[in-house]
């Protein structure tokens, strides 16, 4: 006889496969989202690089105090008025080392095409902190306004004076004694400085032998002499006598750039272009909104940038129907102009003025050359 009724025994549920399915799904789900979670709050080691502000440097920007300035203004020459707009493109970096942007952030600018995702190490290098990053990129956009300044000067027919200055010692410096911070270096073993590179090579042909600097002081000048020490780089030894040089300028006249908040060297060309629009009749830009980006040097030599791509995306949104670009960064802009934009290689400060005369005058602006790849 059996203590127990079969019948009565109730079945074991049958778990259907799309049940499993609907379990495994929520699992995965589950998962998904723990993953995404604990992502968010991992470093990346990535940042990511946009469009940032376009500013006119034709009209006015906000000051320090937060007054509305014009941005190039000029004292002890005639000036014109100006219409249209030379607008000098920025571009924004997302992170730092304090804070990297997310997983899910890097996702969305990876798909973006007016966004790119850096490794975090090609903006603040190993070492650098934020503060030091920006006041490096603080002192970069005054040498660059200088610069800008004696190439559009230059161009216009004044005589400008360029002059080398120390500005820094290094701890074990061989100049540390003579040279002080501040002194102009008028010249080397008898051969006049205007720049770093023509002292560093006067330094180096001496092998280490003492140099003859002739040094300005206070409007006094005086002559010393200062041995080398022997250094090693990637290209073998280099002789040095440990100062970091600052280049300045004498100008016939004052120029004067006001722009916070927005450092580094790019925006040389658009403000050499507005200062030369200022100081001349009529209308350089022939009334029209013309944007651009590059670097520039006294001699009116215009060098590449980095964020070419973000700055296309931000003149175009801004309006601009033409940009200027270095022709060095010409394979960086091949395959990636936004819309109708019309991007414009140049070299020098003349091929920017020939530029504009042909928009200007509406005659041979097809004729004007395009960037290709290669």
């Amino acid at each position: 006889m059996s203590l127990f009724d079969d019948a009565s025994t109730p079945a074991a549920p049958r778990t259907t496969p799309r049940s499993r399915r609907f379990s495994a799904g929520v699992w995965a789900l589950v998962i998904a989202l723990v993953a995404l979670l604990v992502l968010s709050f991992l470093p990346t080691g990535y940042v990511i690089q946009r469009q940032g502000p376009v500013v006119n440097t034709l009209g006015s920007a906000e000051n320090a105090d937060g007054k509305d300035v014009p941005l190039i203004s000029v004292n002890g020459a005639k000036t014109y008025p100006t219409a249209g707009a030379l607008d000098l493109t920025t571009v924004q970096v997302v992170g730092n080392r304090e804070r990297t942007p997310s997983w899910f952030e890097l996702a969305q600018a990876w798909f973006d095409p007016a966004e790119a995702v850096l490794p975090i190490d090609n903006v603040f290098p190993q070492g650098t902190t934020t503060e030091q990053r920006n006041e490096e990129n603080a002192a970069l956009m005054v040498d660059s306004q200088k610069e800008a300044t004696a190439a559009a000067l230059t161009e216009l027919g004044y005589e400008v004076r360029a002059h080398v200055g120390v500005g820094a010692l290094s701890e074990d410096s061989a100049a540390k004694g003579i040279l002080d911070v501040g002194d102009e270096i008028v010249s080397a073993s008898g051969s006049p400085i205007t720049d770093t590179e023509k002292l560093r090579s006067l330094i180096n042909e001496r092998k280490g032998q003492p140099v003859e600097l002739v040094v300005r002081r206070n409007g006094t000048e005086r002559t010393v002499s200062i041995t080398p020490t022997r250094t090693e780089s990637t290209d073998g030894p280099v002789w040095i006598i440990g100062i970091t040089t600052q280049r300045d300028f004498d100008f016939p006249i004052d120029v004067k750039i006001q722009l916070d908040r927005i450092g580094g060297p790019s925006a040389g060309q658009m403000f050499a272009l507005g200062i030369i629009d200022t100081l001349t009749p009529g209308e350089l830009n022939g009334g029209k909104q013309i944007a651009g980006t590059g670097t520039i040097d006294s001699a009116g030599a215009i060098g590449p940038i980095g964020g070419i791509r973000q700055k296309l995306y931000g003149a175009r949104d801004a309006g601009a129907k033409y940009f200027l670009a270095p022709t060095d960064n010409c394979d960086e802009v091949v395959g990636h102009i936004p819309g109708d934009l019309r991007v414009i290689p140049v070299s020098t400060l003349d091929d920017s003025l020939t530029a504009l005369t042909a928009i200007r005058s509406g005659k041979g602006v097809d004729k004007l050359p395009a960037c290709a790849a290669g």
